[in-house]
């Protein structure tokens, strides 16, 4: 294969003009064509042929910028536009002539004269090719941002936040009748505003108005900001939704029909959830916390439950170290392990930490009975529960019980769920502490803003429940696998109030792996479903509105498996079989569509940046979907199948692999996406280039969804994570004490159970294996360690704990783990969001989960072939 060879040395075939260097677009195809090894640059077929088959090695690839500069003219010709058309008839053209031949089929290509030999190489270079333009869009589409951005009105933003401030709390808009007659007119202008018809041109100045509107109002901070970028978003994707089902829906054939109604229910299904979501993270409440008033000595009584059933005592025991630690007075502190594995082990630990064992003789509702039989047993006046790997801080009870003492009709307080470990996705894409987990945006945005509606979900762990109310309805709920809303909601239809501190005050451990992150997600979906089914929010007698509307988003929101398969597959039906699932041209889809997209997403954005960054729940959605769709149907339909299961924690990966049974389901979507980008490649140069836009709209949309599932495959790539105790990164003061007595000032750098890193300037006398002693604080009480040597690097020392005692144990969880402070201030270094970056982040780690995937079919591959190999010597020596 040549290289790209200037046009001096091609005198017979180049232009005249061959004395100065061909402009930039002609070197960047010239050096496109050269890696994909296509011989003619002006042939549509022998691109076709460089991205999908695999050239023969006696083929000269000879690059001459005439055939380059052909290139324009014959696509023109191909596609029916005149020469020397400006951009505006390419569009036309394209997206916007209604369907009709316009040009023949190339009738000489026939695909079985190549012969197809698919290998790694050609594969990774069609990947790399697709992603890269990809890339590119993205790229242009962030510049475009912040050049208009940059050209914005220079705006008092914090001037126009308190003027919004005021409007928003004006004596005006206090008087029932002016409140409801803005809303009507309001409604009203929304209305005529979704329902009136635009020319194509003015599609296009109301989506570029609303653009800037969104790119002026997301600076202002506020409330009011949020409510205004909800509003333009509801306006924008209500126009969608009036032009999807006014003007799309005329189809002829059946199968068209079919394939319709699926992606327009898929749709329906999204706009609920957004409208839903919108009004249940708009005005989140950020309830203070109000510690308690009087003497210690009145202090109330508190069961702490600790259930386990199959953990390690290795991680059921800093939990227990760490709640026997709370400040509370020890007469009213009373915390229970409860064992459903029955253990002599748990049973000895818990006699010598000094705390109530329990056990039941069968495991009837799993851990809802355990609870159950733990209250019916225990008399304290509130219970406070925590999952055996979440560790309370020693603030805890402090700052939650003050509440209950507020408001009387308070029966449950949660707090939010901290993982100080990585889960599967930020541990195998690396986003630990930089990218918002899964988790974040439901503690982080949605329970505070349900606070608002008095419609705290108690959420199994973390939180505190007062006995008579929890008595009252019957104990903990036992009739779905998510007892823990259940039990809330049943709380709530008695008139009961609940409450929510954003505050991370206990800290625990995340799934090790994805297919333990997915059968839990199982278990919460099938009991979301289950719910839905035999409790609907939405009947029955006690709830409020909000109620109702946050209760059943929650429950909603767990039927997106379906959904999400469709939107995964939906693009498939035109490039293989050319069912249209929209009636319209391809420029109108996007002119509508776009600015539904564009402002959920910049609303989003604005109102979830900091707990979940734009296009991240696609990928969670990506990597569920197909393992939530199934039991979330059956749950509707039968609401009594399907077990609890207990969601491992503690354990190690001992190296890296990919998970093949996992990631059925997406090697399954990736062929049939990549094999739609095949075909749409063809349709839009042979078969259907009398409507290249329908094609390219699909494309682009298989494209995406071939990037998400990217994501998928790289979550599966499990990534290496042998410590058998997490170690939490901060700065803590430290103090190293070696055998001469030197004392070193230092500071930690992580610590774990096991060990600490610590960062030290003088580390000249310290050698691999010393014994020394460190010391930690517990406010101004010092606790010394006794400790080893094991790592020394520059800057930094290693230390391994040597073996403590209970109370030694207990100590260090009280200087670590359990100090009050511990896990403010965690989310300062995470990245702030913005949505074309992440995207392009989306787009990054789409790249990488690929090559990934191919690194591990090339290593198998090379496996395989070294057994064979094996194999024959073996049978030769033989």
């Amino acid at each position: 294969m040549e290289s790209f060879i200037p046009t001096d040395q091609h005198a017979d075939t180049t232009p005249p003009a061959s004395d100065h260097t061909p402009p930039l677009w002609q070197r960047a195809v010239a050096r496109l064509a050269t890696r994909m090894q296509v011989a003619h640059p002006a042939r549509l077929r022998s691109w076709l042929r460089g991205a999908f088959l695999r050239p023969s090695p006696s083929e000269a690839v000879t690059i001459a910028t005439d055939e380059i500069a052909e290139l324009p003219h014959r696509l023109a010709a191909h596609f029916g536009i005149a020469a020397g058309a400006g951009w505006q008839a390419w569009l036309s053209a394209l997206f916007f002539v209604p369907p009709a031949q316009r040009a023949a089929h190339a009738s000489n290509f026939r695909p079985a004269r190549f012969a197809v030999h698919t290998t790694f190489r050609s594969l990774d270079l069609l990947i790399r090719l697709v992603l890269t333009l990809f890339g590119q869009l993205i790229a242009f589409t962030q510049r475009a941002t912040d050049f208009l951005s940059a050209r914005l009105p220079d705006l008092d933003f914090l001037q126009l936040e308190r003027r919004l401030d005021r409007l928003a709390s004006s004596d005006l808009l206090a008087l029932p009748a002016v409140r409801w007659a803005t809303l009507a007119l309001a409604l009203a202008m929304f209305a005529i505003v979704c329902t009136t018809p635009f020319s194509l041109q003015a599609q296009l100045v109301f989506l570029l108005a609303m653009w800037l509107a969104a790119l002026i109002v997301r600076r202002v901070m506020g409330n009011m900001s949020k409510l205004i970028l909800i509003a333009l978003s509801l306006m924008a994707s209500a126009r969608y939704a009036w032009w999807r089902l006014t003007s799309t829906l005329d189809l002829e054939t059946g199968w068209e029909t079919f394939f319709a109604a699926l992606l327009l229910l898929a749709e329906a299904y999204t706009w609920i959830i957004l409208l839903f979501g919108y009004i249940q993270t708009a005005w989140p409440l950020k309830r203070p916390v109000t510690r308690l008033a009087g003497e210690r000595s009145d202090y109330p009584t508190v069961d702490v439950y600790i259930p386990t059933y199959n953990e390690p005592l290795s991680v059921v025991r800093p939990t227990v170290l760490a709640a026997r630690s709370m400040d509370w007075p020890a007469d009213k502190l009373r915390i229970h392990l409860l064992d459903d594995g029955r253990r002599d082990a748990f049973r000895a630990f818990a006699a010598e930490a000094g705390i109530g064992y329990l056990t039941r003789p069968d495991n009837r509702h799993a851990k809802a009975g355990n609870l159950n039989h733990a209250l019916a047993v225990t008399s304290g006046e509130y219970v406070a529960i925590f999952d055996c790997d979440h560790l309370p801080t020693s603030s805890f009870l402090h700052e939650c019980m003050g509440w209950f003492q507020r408001d009387s009709q308070c029966a449950m307080l949660q707090t939010p769920h901290h993982f100080f470990s990585p889960d599967p996705f930020e541990r195998n894409l690396s986003t630990f502490r930089r990218v918002p987990n899964e988790g974040a945006l439901f503690y982080g945005l949605i329970q505070d803003t349900n606070d608002l509606w008095n419609a705290t979900y108690f959420c199994g762990s973390c939180a505190i429940i007062k006995r008579k109310p929890l008595e009252q309805i019957g104990g903990i709920a036992v009739e779905t696998v998510t007892e823990d809303a259940h039990t809330a909601l049943k709380l709530h239809r008695l008139g009961y109030t609940t409450a929510y501190i954003n505050t991370p005050l206990a800290a625990g451990l995340a799934t090790e792996s994805l297919s333990s992150h997915i059968g839990q997600r199982i278990r919460w979906a099938r009991g979301m479903a289950q719910i839905f089914r035999i409790d609907n929010p939405f009947l029955g007698k006690g709830l409020s509105f909000f109620q109702r509307i946050c209760y059943g988003n929650a429950m909603l929101h767990f039927f997106y498996g379906i959904p999400r398969l469709i939107f995964l597959t939906a693009p498939l039906a035109y490039l293989f079989f050319e069912l249209h699932v929209i009636n319209a041209a391809a420029g109108m889809i996007a002119l509508y569509v776009l600015p539904h997209i564009v402002m959920s997403n910049l609303a989003n954005a604005h109102i979830q940046g900091q707990y979940r960054h734009s296009f991240w729940a696609e990928v969670y959605e990506t990597v569920l979907a197909w393992y939530i769709a199934l039991p979330t149907t059956i749950a509707m339909f039968k609401p009594s199948a399907g077990s609890f299961n207990v969601t491992s924690k503690g354990g190690l990966i001992e190296k890296t692999y990919f998970d093949w049974h996992i990631s059925r389901p997406y090697l399954l979507l990736i062929v049939l996406n990549f094999a739609g980008l095949a075909a749409g490649l063809l349709r839009l140069f042979y078969f259907n280039s009398h409507e290249a836009g329908t094609v390219l709209l699909n494309m682009v949309w298989t494209l995406y969804n071939f990037l998400m599932l990217g994501v998928a495959v790289g979550v599966a790539t499990e990534t290496r994570q042998v410590r058998s105790a997490h170690r939490v990164a901060s700065r803590l003061p430290a103090a190293l004490h070696l055998p001469d007595s030197t004392t070193v000032p230092c500071f930690t750098q992580d610590y774990s159970m096991n060990g600490l890193g610590l960062e030290i300037s003088d580390q000249h006398a310290l050698a691999l294996g010393m014994e020394v002693q460190v010391s930690l604080w517990n406010g101004l009480r010092e606790h010394r360690f006794p400790a080893r040597v094991v790592v020394r690097n520059t800057g930094t020392v290693g230390l391994q704990f040597a073996p403590l005692d209970v109370q030694a144990q207990a100590d260090l969880v009280q200087c670590t783990f359990a100090r009050p402070e511990a896990w403010r201030g965690w989310k300062d270094d995470q990245d702030v969001d913005r949505p074309m970056q992440g995207l392009h982040e989306i787009f990054t780690l789409g790249v990488a989960g690929y090559r990934k995937l191919l690194h591990m079919l090339a290593d198998g591959w090379t496996r395989r072939k070294a057994g064979m190999r094996a194999r024959f010597a073996r049978k030769a020596s033989r």
